[in-house]
């Protein structure tokens, strides 16, 4: 392997999801899942709902050459890559103050919580349209925003763990959002009170939405017709 890249602070995170085919090889995949565990990679592995992927994949390395790997050894055993996003974790600047047990959660999670097997994931960024533009308000009313917008989410403490990794400069939105649910209801309760608030309303612009559920490896391989 080469020299190791690694993010200053935080980890790098992939997010895979693939289509399993004729072609796919489940041992191999199970392997190379196996394989990049054991050298250090969080992986939680998804079964997939609806017909953009069969099987997600959320991938933590501290290591960007050991995220390729696992993304070479899952396309060489034959699935197909229908999505991907990269993200690195982080302590946003409105978050500062938190205490500094909080900031290392963020910053090195553990995934997946414990009982939170409803998944979901989208990518956002801040609008910056002539009549609202995100970047062109000063930092104070940023802040009281998003405060009010962590106001709401605060409300599902329990019920759901939200993951926000940024990806400005790494991919085509400024943050992935992964969300871990008690249930599928409760992942759409949050997401559409959060919608509500001026933040998201007036300033945030979405992409596509996938869902399913997490599970352990050999759950979810043999779900999407991988084998155990």
């Amino acid at each position: 392997m080469p020299e190791a890249l690694e993010t200053s602070v935080g980890l790098n995170v992939l997010h895979l999801f693939a289509r399993v085919t004729r072609e796919s090889d489940g041992q191999a995949a199970v392997a190379a899942l196996k394989a990049a565990t054991d050298r250090g990679v969080q992986v939680v592995p998804v079964a997939m709902v609806g017909h953009r992927a069969d099987l997600g994949l959320v991938c933590l390395s501290a290591d960007t050459w050991q995220l390729r790997r696992l993304q070479t050894e899952v396309e060489r055993a034959g699935l197909d890559l229908t999505y991907s996003y990269v993200s690195v974790t982080e302590v946003s600047e409105y978050a500062a103050g938190i205490p500094d047990e909080m900031k290392q959660a963020r910053l090195y999670p553990t995934l997946p919580p414990e009982g939170k097997r409803a998944f979901c994931f989208y990518p956002m960024s801040k609008r910056r349209g002539e009549a609202h533009n995100w970047y062109g308000l000063a930092y104070e009313e940023r802040e009281s925003l998003m405060l009010g917008h962590g106001k709401i989410g605060r409300t599902f403490a329990g019920r759901v763990l939200q993951l926000v990794t940024a990806s400005t400069g790494l991919d085509d939105y400024e943050w992935g959002v992964t969300l871990f649910g008690l249930t599928p209801d409760v992942l759409k309760e949050c997401v559409y009170s959060m919608r509500f608030d001026p933040g998201s309303a007036v300033y945030a612009e979405f992409g596509p939405f996938l869902a399913g559920t997490v599970g352990t490896l050999s759950e979810v391989c043999e779900a999407v017709g991988l084998g155990g």
